[in-house]
């Protein structure tokens, strides 16, 4: 009994305390802080680093395929082929076709007609900023998309290793630049820095930094009119990350407004030159014949415009399958984001809302069949497929498969050698 007394009384004696001067323990609170900051900076510096790394191979590898085929497509073009009828600094004039054409334009001359606005201005204006230098806006707009497409993918890495794995990550990058299309990253387009704003508006999203996501599609929407679709997403996930409560709000919302702002002053500036608010939607229609369908007047013109071919072989009956079957691919991949074991999980449904909204609101928009270019309903849609990049996040997680990977290489790479054989030849593929 007095073993135990003992005891409690031991063990409920009161230890001193030692008091520390406030003054060190605040330096030492500011000392284990900047420890902690410094390790996260310089472990994220080491992981877009290591995108870089594992991106690199992939992008120089398929920009010298991308080469070779320039050279061999001059086969077709030039007679009697001879260096002295092409010289090598003159061999990137194949790839200067249809849009690049009017950003080369509007880089030079500006918005001379109305119906030119239907190409946003944040693409031709860097153009002319490089073109000081180059002294050539074509050349310019090489540069820049290539330099843009290096960074996008490093991007692209970054934002499915964040999200996914760094495996699914390196399948997803290598997939999206072996596309059939995929050669339009690397052409005077708007598609590599048009989805570089979009991937790293996306990204910093993720990463709720709402200001910065905000003047990214900011400049995705002077790029393209699809940026303005950022705002579905860039809404979303705000209350996703606040629990969808709305006291939870704060004045960072208003990042998204940036993305709405881009297209005022663009219509501000179209109203100021032409008196007209939307005259990029006027040209749509008159210049582009585009107009707003159901999806079966878009398979009523696929059937037509195959129907109205040389013969199931002809070039004409064969590129409206490839696009067809593009578009196809893209949408039966959305659906596996959606339902089944490849799923997005929900923490991630902002990918498919996007990707949803996207591929549908291109779909409403075909081109009527036209007699005198070729009666191509799905003309430039294979192109746009590149935005909807959640797509390619699906089949990244079904190329784990090695029967699934090797088919797609195999099938995108041979159709991808083909659409650029016919463009760099001067074929209607745009």
């Amino acid at each position: 009994m007095d073993y135990v007394n003992t005891q409690k009384d031991s063990t409920t004696k009161p230890q001193p305390v030692i008091e520390e001067p406030v003054g060190i323990v605040e330096r030492a609170e500011e000392t284990n802080s900047a420890d902690r900051k410094r390790p996260q900076s310089e472990t994220e510096r080491t992981k877009w680093f290591n995108a870089l790394k594992n991106v690199l191979p992939i992008y120089i590898l398929v920009h010298l395929a991308f080469f070779v085929i320039t050279f061999l497509s001059v086969l077709f073009i030039i007679p009697d082929f001879s260096w002295k009828a092409l010289p090598v600094d003159t061999l990137w004039q194949a790839w200067h076709r249809w849009d690049s054409l009017h950003y080369s334009y509007l880089a030079t001359h500006g918005y001379t007609d109305w119906w030119r606005t239907v190409f946003f201005p944040l693409f031709p204006l860097l153009e002319r900023g490089l073109a000081l230098v180059t002294h050539d806006p074509f050349i310019a707009g090489l540069i820049i998309a290539n330099v843009a497409g290096l960074a996008m993918l490093v991007v692209l890495y970054r934002l499915v290793e964040a999200d996914f794995d760094a495996e699914r990550a390196y399948r997803t990058v290598l997939y999206l630049s072996l596309f059939p299309t995929a050669f339009f990253f690397a052409a005077a387009y708007t598609e590599s820095i048009s989805l570089f704003f979009c991937l790293l508006s996306f990204y910093y999203m993720r990463q709720g930094r709402w200001w910065l996501a905000g003047l990214l599609g900011f400049f995705a929407t002077l790029t393209r009119s699809t940026g303005l679709l950022l705002l579905l997403p860039f809404c979303f996930e705000y209350l996703q990350q606040r629990q969808f409560k709305m006291k939870r709000i704060r004045f960072d919302i208003l990042g998204g407004s940036l993305i709405l702002a881009a297209l005022g002053l663009f219509m501000a500036y179209c109203y100021r030159r032409f008196h007209s608010f939307f005259p990029f939607v006027r040209a749509e229609h008159f210049m582009w014949s585009r107009d707003p369908q159901s999806p079966w007047f878009l398979i009523k013109n696929i059937i037509a415009g195959i129907a109205q071919s040389n013969g199931f072989l002809s070039f004409h009956a064969l590129r409206n399958i490839i696009d067809a079957g593009q578009i196809l691919l893209i949408l039966v991949l959305l659906i596996l984001s959606i339902i089944g074991p490849w799923r997005f999980p929900r923490t991630l449904w902002v990918y498919t809302l996007y990707a949803v909204v996207l591929f549908v609101v291109l779909q409403l928009n075909p081109v009527k069949v036209n007699p005198i270019r070729g009666p191509f309903p799905l003309q430039s849609f294979p192109r746009y497929m590149l935005e909807i990049f959640p797509a390619f996040i699906v089949v990244a997680g079904l190329g784990k498969y090695r029967t699934i990977h090797l088919s797609y290489l195999m099938v995108s790479g041979v159709v991808l050698f083909v659409l650029l054989s016919l463009f760099l030849t001067g074929h209607w593929v745009v």
